[in-house]
């Protein structure tokens, strides 16, 4: 074995060699290669930091004062410029922009805002001084080579006008209300009933959010290069242009696109395209789309005045007198269009492009009273009658069309008849203006002198043995009626009361009513049930008629006393001849005044 040419002894860490040994390089340790390479480091480190603090150093005074690197003022650089380049550069840079109309977005709208005219203005010395000044962070001195930093200009505005054009654009051009979306027809000129359908463009309704936030937004960005941005209060809608489109092309144009025809029985009726338009009802919807759906009632308007003659309106059975004595007018079924049933399949026969047809289906209707029913009603012979007379002039007119439209009523079993109900309305046409009371006195009102009608008319169904409903009678006694068996249809003042009675017997009742001069006959055919007896009570309680003095051109009157009468009628059995029922009725007539008439005086002699 070779002698170890190293030898260590207690100071071999010193690295002392032996006396004879040959003088070789230990081998590097791991510790000592960590030791030499460390050094090297702080070495490198240490020139590189002395390195940046000499740079950083010069940076700082060379740039002392200056407006700091990447800085921009309205898009305009401003960085690494000292103060009054800086202000030079923005004035030459922005000073044409500050008479430009400046760029405003606003919801779904963009407009104009001119500066000027708005009170804006800059302060350049302001907006210089808010760069601010050199930072002292290395870091961020390095990171402004690579970066910029937009500071905006500083704004000298005259308040009181900004927040008038603010406000005055917002009401003109940004404020708009919603317009929800829809389709409008137009007429096709020349076509016979062509239109044209085109979509109404949803737009959201917007209002200016709040103007001081506005009028803020506008002094901080008007020299800004991308314009200003103002906020908005939305009010969204529900349709969608992608929702109005598919309406519009898959359903409203096939519907318009050619007539639809209704094949009535012996006549057609046709919609055009216009008619169908009309009657559709479109709503915009939740989810963007719109609901169209169709209005019957427009479409019946237009078709019903078309199929008008195919249709048949019902009949009641009625009675006439042409013979004199009553005969059965034929009922007749209704027959009209079924609008439900005829329009069910309407809107599936719009999205065909041929054979756009409907058939008319028609309802039949039976009368409420049938031929048969009025055959049935045993009406057959005069139950009771009464005449009266002593009328003239425009009474007897009135007379004569009270009686014209009494003529013919049908008063069936259990119903009560009223003659206010008969005749509507005095104010209409048939009548004519006549003194209020049958003497021919009183004030001229419509329908004067009818009364002598309703007494008529009440003493035939008294005879008749149909129940009172309720009469009134007059307030003095007229010498041309029975005792307490009168009865009105005028007060005084020209208002009026009712006349009525109730056919309570199991067979029909039906009133002849004929007038002619200065007479009037009522006749109530039916079924005979009763003999009528009538029994006048005495005159009691008479007062003399007190005497008055009218004014000139009066006309006299003899006046007639006042008294108390009665009048019992008795109802007998037809069948049996046993009494069925005894009514007194009881009433009490007012003095009416002599009235004596002083001529005029004649005229003074010129």
């Amino acid at each position: 074995m070779s002698p170890d040419p190293y030898r260590y002894g207690d100071d071999a860490l010193a690295g002392e060699l032996l006396e004879g040994d040959d003088i070789v390089d230990p081998p590097p340790t791991p510790a000592r290669k960590f030791r030499k390479g460390l050094g090297k480091v702080f070495m490198v480190a240490g020139g590189v930091m002395g390195l940046f603090v000499v740079v950083y150093a010069a940076d700082l005074m060379i740039s002392a004062g200056d407006v700091p690197r990447g800085v921009t003022v309205a898009g305009v650089d401003v960085g690494g410029m000292n103060r009054a380049d800086a202000e030079a550069t923005l004035r030459k840079e922005l000073d044409s922009r500050l008479t430009q109309p400046v760029q405003v977005r606003a919801g779904d709208v963009e407009a104009k805002l001119a500066p000027k005219e708005s009170g804006l203005g800059v302060d350049w010395a302001a907006t210089v001084e808010q760069a601010g000044t050199q930072p002292l962070s290395p870091i961020t001195r390095i990171t402004s080579f690579f970066t910029t930093r937009e500071v905006g200009v500083e704004t000298k505005s005259d308040s009181q006008t900004l927040a008038q054009a603010v406000d005055r654009l917002a009401g003109t051009q940004l404020n708009h209300g919603p317009t929800e979306g829809g389709i409008a027809f137009v007429d096709i000129p020349g076509s016979d009933g062509g239109i044209e359908a085109s979509a109404v463009e949803p737009r959201q309704g917007q209002q200016l959010a709040d103007l001081d936030t506005a009028i803020e937004t506008v002094e901080a960005n008007w020299l800004g290069p991308s314009g200003i941005d103002i906020a908005m209060s939305i009010t969204p809608v529900k349709a969608s242009s992608e929702g109005v489109r598919l309406a519009l092309e898959q359903t409203i144009r096939p519907a318009i696109a050619a007539p639809v025809t209704v094949k009535g029985e012996g006549r057609d009726a046709v919609l055009r395209p216009g008619d169908i338009g009309a009657a559709f009802l479109i709503t915009a919807v939740d989810g963007g789309g719109l609901d169209v759906k169709v209005n019957p009632a427009k479409l019946q308007e237009t078709l019903a005045p078309q199929l008008a003659e195919t249709e048949k309106e019902g009949k009641d059975a009625a009675f006439e007198f042409a013979s004199g004595a009553p005969t059965v007018v034929p009922s007749e079924q209704a027959r009209q269009v079924s609008w439900q049933k005829t329009l069910q399949p309407y809107t599936e026969v719009l999205k065909k492009t041929d054979g756009r047809e409907l058939p008319a289906v028609y309802d039949t209707k039976d009368p409420s009273l049938t031929t048969d029913a009025a055959n049935a009603l045993g009406v057959k012979e005069v139950i009771g009658e009464f005449s009266s007379s002593g009328f003239s002039g425009p009474a007897a007119t009135n007379v004569q069309a009270a009686a014209a439209k009494v003529n013919g009523a049908l008063v069936k079993p259990g119903e009560t008849f009223s003659l206010n109900n008969r005749l509507v309305s005095l104010s209409s046409g048939e009548f004519t203006r006549a003194p209020v009371r049958e003497d021919g006195t009183g004030e001229q009102v419509p329908g004067g002198g009818v009364s002598q009608f309703t007494t008529t008319l009440y003493n035939a169904a008294y005879f008749g043995g149909l129940k009172d409903a309720g009469h009134t009678a007059h307030p003095y006694y007229l010498d041309r009626y029975p005792f307490a068996r009168d009865a009105k249809t005028l007060q005084d003042d020209g208002s009026t009361v009712d006349m009525g009675f109730t056919n309570d017997a199991d067979t029909g009742a039906v009133i002849q009513a004929t007038s002619s001069g200065s007479s009037v006959t009522v006749k109530i055919w039916g079924t005979k049930k009763y003999r009528v007896e009538s029994s006048t009570g005495p005159r009691a309680d008479v007062t003399p008629p007190p005497v008055e003095v009218g004014p000139p051109g009066c006309r006299s009157s003899a006046g007639s006393p006042g008294f108390t009468t009665s009048d019992t009628r008795v109802r007998y059995d037809i069948a049996s001849g046993a009494e069925v029922s005894r009514e007194t009725s009881e009433v009490t007539y007012r003095p009416r005044p002599t009235v004596i008439c002083v001529p005029a005086p004649p005229p003074p002699t010129p």
